[in-house]
């Protein structure tokens, strides 16, 4: 049924808690099943508990409600930034964060403030996301010993500064947007032979639904929440290439199992699970299309997000 697909597995890790508790677990989740992923961290501080400002956002509430988000996070991790100091996650658990990379997964870079960025990229200046930017890459290299390779921005957010930072800093690919296919960012109205001659960082965008934008939705709860993604994965006009973005503080904790019976349920339809520098290697091996990153909605998901515009034609 899936034979020839690859699924990307990207793990964005946001908080000290799910860095501490999530990643150990889904990491031996993996490795038990030799399955390979990409492991996006948060390295600055953890300011959860200032996530609340979104209340006054359009569906914020309604996706609280439904997914739980006291029993994933926790009191403590919720209380972060508001009424306790925000742990610094890199320092606090750079020995987990080593020791996924030790494991053989692929790493990179979600972000410094996972809080400042998703709440503040999309209307911030070029000034702004060049500091954001050069702090995460920093405290990253402080982890880890080298800058990382790729970015996966946090909450879907990004801005033209950021697009342009990942070209500036050589970074092999990114995967910040929504979409349905690999393609190379248009920035500033450039032409498609510009975005081409320039230092390429191709997006993967996200093409496949996280649990939480499907869990409460259409009778779809936790224990049917993969059978959701899997019908996704295998519709007619489903791509070759997928990207399923899951959350340390979600498939690795309470989701954990239903996390376990989708990748069952994928290798047993054929198809090759992987990190994203797979899906990298196999979505440059042809010319990729040229396109604008705007902002849209998302079914499930409060706010707007970078997602993928139309294919700029020459």
């Amino acid at each position: 049924m899936l034979e020839g697909v690859h699924v990307g597995l990207k793990v964005d890790v946001d908080t000290l808690r799910g860095t501490r508790e999530g990643v150990p677990r889904l990491a031996a989740l993996l490795a038990r099943e030799r399955i390979g992923a990409t492991f996006y961290f948060s390295v600055g501080p953890d300011h959860t508990g200032r996530a609340i400002r979104r209340v006054f956002r359009r569906g914020f509430a309604q996706k609280v409600a439904r997914t739980s988000v006291v029993k994933h996070y926790g009191i403590k991790t919720l209380m972060y930034g508001v009424l306790l100091p925000g742990p610094r996650i890199g320092r606090a658990a750079g020995d987990q964060m080593r020791r996924v990379r030790d494991a053989g997964f692929e790493v990179g870079l979600h972000t410094y403030d996972h809080i400042r960025w998703q709440d503040g990229v999309a209307t911030a200046d070029a000034k702004w996301t060049r500091r954001e930017f050069t702090r995460g890459i920093e405290a990253f290299a402080a982890v880890f010993g080298a800058p990382p390779r790729s970015h996966a921005a946090a909450g879907w957010q990004i801005n033209e500064a950021a697009l342009a930072l990942e070209r500036e800093y050589g970074l092999d690919y990114a995967s910040d947007a929504r979409g349905r296919e690999p393609f190379l960012p248009r920035l500033g109205g450039e032409s498609i032979a510009a975005a081409r001659a320039a230092h390429a960082c191709p997006q993967l965008p996200t093409t496949l639904p996280t649990f939480d934008e499907l869990i409460g939705l259409d009778g779809i709860d936790e224990t049917n929440v993969g059978d959701a993604v899997f019908a996704r994965s295998t519709a007619a006009d489903a791509p070759r290439l997928q990207v399923f973005t899951l959350h340390a503080e979600l498939e690795g904790q309470r989701l954990l199992a239903p996390f376990e019976r989708l990748l069952a349920r994928w290798r047993e339809a054929g198809a090759s699970l992987a990190p994203m520098q797979v899906i990298h290697r196999l979505a440059t091996a042809s010319p990729l299309a040229v396109r604008p990153v705007e902002r849209g909605e998302v079914p499930g998901r409060s706010g707007l997000l970078a997602v993928a515009g139309e294919a700029v034609v020459a």
